[in-house]
């Protein structure tokens, strides 16, 4: 895809609604400002909260007339230096994070919401690995998971879900986790003990960890987050990414906004010495960026989506 002097291709909306609100135009070329960076995007994935951004349930805050490109993790090449930028140079390939922006060819960031790609990492996991990672990694040091514990791992297949099984279980604990029926081989494969949901799941979940649960991280909410308050004593230890609103009246954790470069170089040097992996369930040209947000609505998700932009 060539971009035209002075525009940079985006998969954009101007009125919230479903993902055939996106489409694909031409805006304004950015340019990089001091302590940013310019990456020419390759890949970008898909998350949850840009389906919510979509869908308008997260305010824009601006004129309705400006286009809004979503995306919230990335990976591409620097071709742009801010004034004061010093830790990358021109063509230095890189993954980061922001909270919009990513599905289009160029974007701006700060230098300090970058990691440099490792060579190892394909175009497709860097660009969906950001956001996982360091949200699992996060959730984790937050519920202080440690040798010997039983952590419950609620949507084990999904992306935070695949990062967290594979965390606690290189921090030395016991994963069980729930996902459907289809996906038990997927979380098997990482290191956990699958589990769907089922009327008698507390009691299932007792006879696999007769010590008990010591935490949780709850990636699904309702039904599960209430099972999970039976089976972990210290609320303290459960952290959930979906029930915010009920956090604080239970008692429980919600993932505090601690994502940062070095977090990230951290995991994805993991990944390069082969302790994490990211499945790569889907790929979809930024053309058909809304065909991706379907894809990740119709459920059943195991790794990632990822949006790739030639």
């Amino acid at each position: 895809m060539q971009t035209t002097s002075g525009t940079s291709r985006a998969a954009a909306f101007f009125q919230p609604g479903g993902p055939e609100v996106l489409r694909l135009i031409d805006v304004p070329e950015p340019s990089a400002g001091p302590g940013e960076v310019r990456v020419r995007v390759k890949a970008a994935g898909v998350q949850p909260f840009d389906v919510a951004v979509v869908a308008g349930q997260i305010h824009r805050q601006q004129d309705p007339a400006i286009p809004t490109v979503p995306g919230n993790e990335f990976a591409g090449v620097v071709d742009q230096l801010g004034a004061g930028v010093t830790e990358f140079a021109i063509g230095a390939e890189v993954l980061g994070y922001g909270t919009l922006n990513s599905y289009q060819e160029l974007l701006t960031v700060p230098v300090t919401q970058v990691a440099a790609k490792p060579a190892n990492m394909p175009w497709e996991v860097a660009g969906g690995f950001s956001a996982g990672a360091q949200t699992a990694h996060i959730a984790l040091e937050e519920i202080g998971i440690g040798p010997g514990d039983t952590i419950l791992v609620h949507g084990a297949a999904g992306a935070v879900g695949t990062f967290a099984v594979q965390l606690s279980r290189l921090r030395g604990a016991t994963v069980i986790g729930t996902a459907r029926a289809a996906q038990h081989d997927y979380v098997r494969e990482l290191g956990a003990v699958p589990l769907d949901y089922t009327d008698d799941f507390v009691d299932r979940v007792r006879a696999l960890a007769p010590q008990g649960v010591d935490a949780a991280v709850d990636g699904v909410g309702g039904p599960a987050l209430d099972a999970t308050l039976e089976l972990v004593k210290d609320r303290s230890r459960i952290l959930t990414l979906t029930d915010h609103g009920k956090a604080a009246g239970l008692g429980i954790r919600v993932t505090p906004l601690a994502r940062s470069a070095a977090r990230l170089t951290e995991l994805a040097n993991q990944y390069a010495e082969g302790h994490l992996r990211l499945p790569i369930m889907a790929t979809y040209p930024l053309a058909n960026a809304a065909d991706a947000l379907r894809a990740y609505q119709a459920g059943g998700v195991h790794g990632k989506i990822v949006i790739t932009i030639p």
